[in-house]
């Protein structure tokens, strides 16, 4: 049976290298004897195997030993209470901006903790643009300002860095190795692995060293990023079959060139999808030109009565989880790292030809 096209927005595509290899080592890794997700966290072996995966990573985004690699678990809603937990004394305050869903959530959480000042709000735009940084209202006091490079839901995706006086925090759930990124101009970069890094059930915080070790009282110890940094990610038993998967997408990754080189096949397969949603006359894309997100492109047909057939079509194509989030309907095409241009190419004909049928 072929596989299927997966436009998920996660759990997404994992590179079919991948999977292959993960296949030919489930039930005797490397001659043990049993899988990798049987050993021991502590073992020898699979301590090797959590090394290694940091150690690619760390090439991958050049982090330096300035920052702590955390593989931590409970995806990147447990960071929204993580964050502030660690980096907001208490009754302190911290900026964060509001571009779409993800960010409403971490912002919802850390009001929980804080003081929250939102220095900007899409909300007139309908969340399809990103407010000019000069119009931001920051708090030179601030314990931290908070984004969300890349809003999932709404294809928005910042392509620069707020330039703050203050740690730069930033989700970067599903942008995180599409592209190569200045580790040293953030305090701490958090991503859910279900996009580009691996299978669901692992999250990676990247925390500038010198802010470990602030968290409040009340901290939890499984959210304490010194705890984690301070027993190599294993307080508890880690994730440890999502580490291993994850170990051999860093390396799938080196494989491909690294991320400069993952960037230019992402922008190539994006601006395809882009451009003919642009000319066709038939699809709709709502976001600001200077905004458009790499990994997720949502988009509208002509007439909304034909969204079901698009998408039973669609799936009778082998094109799967295309609909639209619930939040903002229409369709949504999330082309990670894993989705080969093959697949956007598939989509493309696919679209021509529905839109020729329908027109």
């Amino acid at each position: 049976m072929s596989r299927k096209y997966n436009f998920c927005a996660g759990p997404a595509a994992l590179p079919e290298a991948v999977l292959q290899q993960a296949q030919q080592e489930i039930l005797d890794w490397h001659g043990a004897g049993m899988s990798i997700m049987e050993m021991s966290h502590r073992s020898e072996e699979f301590v090797a195997v959590a090394t290694e995966a940091e150690r690619d990573l760390r090439e991958l985004l050049s982090i330096s030993d300035d920052y702590a690699v955390l593989f931590l678990q409970g995806g990147a809603s447990t960071q929204f209470a993580s964050v502030p937990l660690n980096l907001m004394p208490a009754g302190g305050s911290a900026d964060y901006v509001h571009t779409g869903q993800w960010s409403k959530k971490a912002i919802a959480e850390a009001k929980r903790y804080g003081d929250v000042n939102v220095v900007a709000d899409a909300a007139a735009s309908n969340y399809s643009t990103i407010p000019a940084f000069d119009s931001w209202s920051l708090n030179p006091n601030a314990a931290y300002l908070h984004y969300t490079p890349n809003e999932t839901i709404g294809g928005v995706e910042f392509f620069w860095e707020p330039d703050v006086n203050v740690p730069l925090v930033a989700d970067m759930s599903s942008t995180i190795l599409s592209r190569p990124v200045d580790v040293n101009k953030f305090g701490v970069i958090y991503a859910g692995a279900q996009k580009n890094i691996g299978p669901a059930g692992l999250t990676i915080a990247i925390v500038r060293r010198d802010l470990l070790g602030r968290s409040q009282v009340g901290c939890p110890v499984m959210l304490d990023y010194k705890t984690a940094a301070d027993n190599d990610s294993m307080y508890n038993t880690p994730p440890t079959y999502s580490i291993y998967l994850a170990g051999l997408v860093f390396k799938w990754l080196k494989g491909q060139g690294g991320l400069a080189a993952m960037e230019q096949i992402n922008r190539r397969k994006a601006s395809k999808l882009y451009d003919y949603i642009d000319n066709s006359g038939f699809y709709a894309n709502p976001v600001e030109l200077a905004s458009r997100s790499l990994m997720n492109v949502p988009f509208t047909l002509a007439d909304a009565a034909l969204d079901k057939p698009f998408l039973a079509q669609a799936e009778a194509a082998g094109l799967m989880n295309l609909k639209g989030h619930r939040s903002v309907g229409g369709m949504r095409a999330s082309i990670y790292n894993a989705v080969g241009e093959d697949a956007v190419d598939a989509l493309l004909d696919f679209m021509r030809e529905f839109a020729r049928s329908n027109g």
